[in-house]
């Protein structure tokens, strides 16, 4: 059963120029919105990742309470339930699929919050990796109409080091004869995918959680173990490559500094971020450290950063462990209190 809706968005002109045409936005909502539609909460989804894979984080007593807000879950174009490289027709399918920007995602989920709920303002955007560079867009597309972000191990742009890591997911993938230049079908380039999971799995936790065989706690037996069962099963479980790879341009090219109006100029763009944030990077997070994130804090006018600690690197902001959920609900909730 689908348990999501849809927005139309038409005719969706992109950042770069091409045009999606029938483009379609997935989301799912969480509680009501108050007659005074001023209670919803927009959490965007993260690299490969669907709504349901935000639960996490929402539930009675939390801070992202369906009881007290109306809490807005959009499906990042390219994870394959929005429009995709897997469910568009040609002729933008498949390999053709067209480069969609943190700015594009962001414009259309600005039509979706006003378009079909007519809400002006968000008391709080807020997204874990992908998601926290939706939030950070968010807060420049849009700095007179959010109140709060709370973007958690994710940035403003991409670093030059976090390129790195994606080239190499990318060459992995693409590697794969089966891949054939993106026009497989339905018959997914496996190999391929299983070796960007081996890539992802030395960058997605950090070096003191392998020393310390934190994989164990996940209920993994041996490093191989954990390699097959949680990495290799989380790129085959249902992803595309095509999707993969059209969400990793996305992550690729994000900089809040190529939002229109900046020239290219992430510091002004930053400081033009009204809304009072409270950033919160993993302590020993690879793709995102603190030092990149503190670069942002200190160039917005009414941020605060708040370190994740332990080990877990990326993956603190992933919901796999409770030492790191009540960490991040707890800053969610003073954020919201202020």
């Amino acid at each position: 059963m689908i348990d999501y809706e849809f927005f139309e968005l038409g005719d969706f002109t992109l950042q770069h120029g091409a045009t999606l045409r029938g483009a379609r936005l997935a989301y799912k909502t969480y509680g009501e919105l108050s007659p005074a539609k001023d209670n919803a909460i927009v959490y965007p989804t993260w690299y490969s990742g669907r709504h349901w894979d935000n639960e996490w984080l929402i539930g009675s007593g939390m801070a992202l309470d369906p009881a007290r807000y109306f809490i807005i879950v959009p499906n990042m174009i390219g994870n394959g339930l929005s429009s995709s490289p897997s469910n568009v027709p040609p002729p933008y399918d498949q390999a053709r699929f067209p480069h969609v920007t943190m700015y594009d995602n962001v414009t259309a989920q600005h039509r979706l919050v006003t378009e079909r709920f007519g809400v002006e303002r968000l008391p709080l955007v807020t997204g874990w990796s992908m998601g926290a560079g939706q939030t950070y867009q968010w807060g420049v597309s849009h700095p007179d109409m959010v109140e709060r972000i709370a973007p958690f191990c994710g940035s403003s742009h991409t670093s030059l080091h976090n390129k790195v890591f994606l080239e190499g997911v990318k060459a992995a993938i693409t590697a794969d004869a089966a891949f054939r230049g993106g026009w497989y079908g339905t018959t997914q380039p496996v190999t391929g995918l299983r070796a960007a999971a081996r890539v992802y799995a030395g960058w997605g936790f950090s070096q003191a959680f392998y020393w310390d065989r934190l994989f164990e706690k996940l209920g993994y037996t041996s490093l191989e173990d954990f390699l097959i069962g949680f990495w290799e099963g989380f790129f085959l479980d249902d992803r595309d490559a095509n999707n993969l790879l059209t969400m990793l341009l996305t992550w690729h090219s994000a900089d809040v500094g190529l939002t229109p109006g900046f020239n290219g100029d992430t510091e002004a763009a930053l400081r033009s971020i009204k809304a009072k944030a409270l950033v919160m990077p993993g302590e020993k997070d690879l793709y995102f450290p603190p030092e990149d994130e503190a670069w942002a804090v200190e160039r917005m006018p009414n941020a605060k950063l708040r370190v994740i600690p332990g080990v877990w690197g990326h993956f603190a902001g992933h919901g796999s462990n409770p030492v790191d959920v009540a960490f991040i609900d707890a800053g969610l909730k003073e954020l919201l209190a202020s």
